[in-house]
C-alpha cells in the first residue's frame, strides 16, 4: 500500500467491460448495442458489465448447460447457440438421479460431521418411510450406494470438484490475504488450517479453505512454509499478489526471529511485492490475553468444577441449562483441554458466575473443597475475570460480521483500546459502572466485612489492563501503520487530497469532484462503489481499494471451522487421513456450490 517503501502500483490488465472469455464460460456474448453482456440461451440482457452479475445469471438459469466442460464441447455449444439451435435439456436418468441423491447425502453427512458408516443407516430410514408411504417407489432405493467406502469417495470428489472452483476463481484474484489458524484444534494441537481471502477486479470477495497442514510431519517452520508455497503455488497464487497476513499470536507464528510470519515476509520481499501487512490475535480474539488477564488461575478451577458436575452433578436441575450449553458446544466428549480453552471464550463463564451459590452447596454435598467461596480475594478475581472476558467477547461478535471489510474491524479495535483505557481508569477510581460481576461481588462480600476498603484492591489489576493495551498494540501495529490507507477506502469524499500522498491526490481530487460517483457512493454498499469505479480513470485508488477489501475483515470462516470441530470432535478423533479430514473442512466451510454435473459425469471414473 502507498505508506510502505516497496508500494507498486496495482496493474489492471483488464478495464471493466465485456471480456471475450465469458462466451465460452458464461455462455454470453456482448449485445449489438449498449453495454451489458447478452445470454446466448434465454436471450437476457444482463445490464451489468460484472463478471459477478454474469456469473449469477448462469449459475441461476443455466447451469444444466455446465455439463459441456471439455474445451472443444463447450466451443461447439456457443457455435450451436450462435445460430440459434438450442440443445435439448435431457432430464436426468433414473442411475442419474440416484446418483446425484447419494451425493448430497455424502455432502450432508460431511456437513453433520457423520461417519462413513452412517449412510447405510440414512438408507435404512429412507427405506421405512417409502415403504409406509409410497410403497410403489421403494425399488427406487436399490440405485443409491451408501456403503461407507463409496461415501468416503464422493465426500473426496466433492471436494476435488470445490478445490477446482476455488482455484479457477483464484486466477482472477488482484489481491489475497492468508489467515493461518494452529489454535482451532484446541484438543489436538498438530493441524494448521490455512485460509485464503481473494478480490477480483469486480471487488468481489472470495473466503475459502485453502489447505490444512499436518504439523506433525512439517514441525519445523521451514517445513511449514515450505506446505504453504507449495499450496499458493497448486492454488496459481505469486508471493507477488498477497497483501495480507493473519495470525494467531502463537510463538510458532509470530516468534521474533524464528516465527513463520519473519519467514513469509522475508520470502515476500522483491521489486515488484509491496509489505505484507501482518495481524495476529484476531482470529481468536479471547484467546489472546486471557491466560494474562486470568489473575487468579480462575478458569482451571471452573474447569474442575464443570467435570465434577459432568460426573456427578448431571441430574440436578439447577445445572441443566450449565450442561445443556455444554453439550451444545461440544458434542458428547468434553475433555480438560478443550473445555479449557472454551472457557476463556467468555460465554458459559458468565453462567458459571451465575450459578455459583448452587455450584458451592453442590461441591459441599459431594465433599469437594469450597475454599475459594470463602476468599474474597479470589472471588473478585473471578468476577473481574467475567467482566473482561464478556468485553472481549463483545468485541469478538463484532468481528464475526463478514463483508464489512478490514477498514470497519479496525475501527473496533481501536475503539476498544479506548474501552481499555475508560475501564482502568473507572477501575482506579473503583467505578464498577462496566464491572457488573465484580459489582455483584463487592455488594455480597459488603454485607460480611465491615471495613470497606478491604475488600477490593484495584491495582490488582492494573496489570491486567496494561498487558492487554500492550497486547493490542503490538498484534495489530501494522493496521495502525496503514491507517490512512484504511480511512480513504472506507470515506474517498470526506479524505483531504493534501493528506495523501502525492502519487493520489490528482485522482482523489477528480474523484471527489464528481456528483454521479458521489450519489453512487451514497446508495451503494462500499464493495459496489467500488466495483463500479474505472480502472483507467482511476487505476491508484481502485488498486488501493483491492488490497484493502482482500485483507480478512472478521473470524467467521475461522469460527466456522472451529465450532464445525466442537461439534464434531467424536467423528474427528476417529482415524482420518489428512485427505478425509481435509475435504470435511472444506465443505464445512465453503460458499462455493458443487457442480453437481460434473461429479455425475465422473461417476463412471474408476473411483466412483
Amino acid at each position: 500500500m502507498w505508506m510502505t517503501p516497496k508500494r507498486s502500483k496495482m496493474e489492471f490488465e483488464e478495464t471493466r467491460g465485456f471480456r471475450p472469455e465469458w462466451t465460452q464460460r458464461y455462455l454470453v456474448v456482448e449485445p449489438p448495442e449498449g453495454e451489458g453482456a447478452l445470454c446466448l440461451v434465454c436471450a437476457h440482457l444482463v445490464v451489468s458489465t460484472c463478471e459477478r452479475d454474469v456469473r449469477r445469471h448462469y449459475e441461476a438459469e443455466h447451469q444444466y448447460y455446465q455439463r459441456y466442460v471439455e474445451e472443444g464441447e463447450r466451443a461447439a455449444l456457443v457455435e450451436r447457440l450462435r445460430q440459434g439451435d438450442l440443445p435439448e435439456i435431457i432430464p436426468p436418468t433414473p442411475e442419474e438421479r440416484a446418483a446425484r441423491a447419494g451425493l448430497g447425502i455424502a455432502r450432508l453427512l460431511a456437513l453433520k460431521g457423520r461417519g462413513w458408516g452412517e449412510g447405510d443407516f440414512v438408507y435404512q430410514l429412507m427405506e421405512v418411510v417409502l415403504k409406509d408411504v409410497l410403497p410403489d417407489h421403494v425399488d427406487v432405493l436399490g440405485g443409491i450406494d451408501l456403503s461407507p467406502d463409496t461415501i468416503r469417495q464422493r465426500v473426496l470428489n466433492i471436494n476435488e470438484n470445490l478445490r477446482s472452483q476455488l482455484f479457477n476463481r483464484a486466477k482472477d484474484f488482484k489481491a489475497y490475504s492468508l489467515a493461518l489458524d494452529d489454535q482451532a484444534f484446541v484438543a489436538y494441537e498438530n493441524y494448521l488450517l490455512v485460509f485464503v481471502r481473494g478480490v477480483d477486479q469486480d471487488l468481489e470477495v472470495q473466503e475459502e479453505l485453502l489447505t490444512i497442514i499436518n504439523l506433525t510431519h512439517h514441525f519445523s517452520v521451514g517445513a511449514l512454509m515450505a506446505a504453504i508455497l507449495e499450496a499458493l503455488q497448486t492454488a496459481g497464487l505469486s508471493l507477488q499478489r498477497m497483501v495480507g497476513l493473519t495470525t494467531t499470536h502463537t510463538l510458532r507464528m509470530i516468534g521474533e526471529n524464528s516465527g513463520l510470519v519473519s519467514y513469509m515476509r522475508e520470502k515476500a520481499v522483491s521489486p515488484n511485492c509491496w509489505n505484507v501487512i501482518h495481524y495476529s490475535g484476531f482470529l481468536h480474539l479471547e484467546l489472546l490475553s486471557s491466560y494474562d488477564v486470568d489473575v487468579s488461575q480462575v478458569i482451571n478451577t471452573v474447569s474442575e468444577w464443570i467435570l465434577l458436575i459432568k460426573t456427578r452433578g448431571i441430574r440436578r436441575p439447577e445445572f441443566q441449562a450449565l450442561l445443556t450449553s455444554s453439550e451444545s458446544e461440544h458434542g458428547e466428549r468434553v475433555n480438560g483441554r478443550c473445555l479449557n480453552n472454551w472457557l476463556r471464550r467468555g460465554k458459559t463463564l458468565k453462567l458459571l458466575f451465575s450459578l455459583r451459590k448452587e455450584i458451592e452447596a453442590f461441591l459441599a454435598s459431594v465433599g469437594a473443597t469450597t475454599a475459594h467461596f470463602s476468599d474474597q480475594q479470589w472471588l473478585c478475581d473471578f468476577g473481574f475475570l467475567v467482566d473482561i472476558m464478556e468485553h472481549l467477547r463483545e468485541l469478538s461478535e463484532l468481528l464475526r460480521f463478514n463483508r464489512v471489510f478490514a477498514a470497519t474491524a479496525f475501527d473496533h479495535i481501536c475503539n476498544f483500546e479506548v474501552k481499555l483505557n475508560l475501564l482502568q481508569r473507572h477501575m482506579e477510581e473503583k467505578n464498577l459502572t462496566h464491572f457488573a460481576a465484580l459489582r455483584e461481588v463487592v455488594d455480597e462480600l459488603k454485607q460480611h466485612v465491615k471495613d470497606d476498603e478491604k475488600i477490593l484492591d484495584p491495582n490488582r489489576y492494573k496489570v491486567v489492563f496494561s498487558r492487554l493495551q500492550k497486547d493490542f498494540d503490538r498484534h495489530f501495529k501494522d493496521l495502525k501503520f496503514i491507517k490512512k490507507d484504511l480511512e480513504l477506502f472506507a470515506n474517498p469524499f470526506n479524505f483531504k487530497p493534501e493528506y495523501a500522498p502525492i502519487s493520489v491526490r490528482v485522482e482523489l481530487t477528480k474523484l471527489q469532484a464528481s456528483s454521479e460517483l458521489w450519489e453512487e457512493y451514497r446508495n451503494k454498499d462500499l464493495g459496489q462503489f467500488y466495483a463500479g469505479l474505472s480502472a483507467e480513470s482511476y487505476p491508484i485508488i481502485k488498486g488501493v481499494a483491492c488490497k484493502v477489501a482482500s485483507l480478512f475483515d472478521s473470524s467467521e470462516i475461522c469460527e466456522k471451522a472451529f465450532s464445525y470441530l466442537i461439534r464434531n470432535q467424536h467423528t474427528l478423533s476417529q482415524p482420518l487421513t489428512d485427505e478425509h479430514l481435509h475435504a470435511l473442512f472444506r465443505i464445512a466451510t465453503t460458499e462455493i456450490e458443487p457442480h453437481w454435473d460434473a461429479l455425475l459425469r465422473a461417476r463412471n471414473d474408476p473411483n466412483p
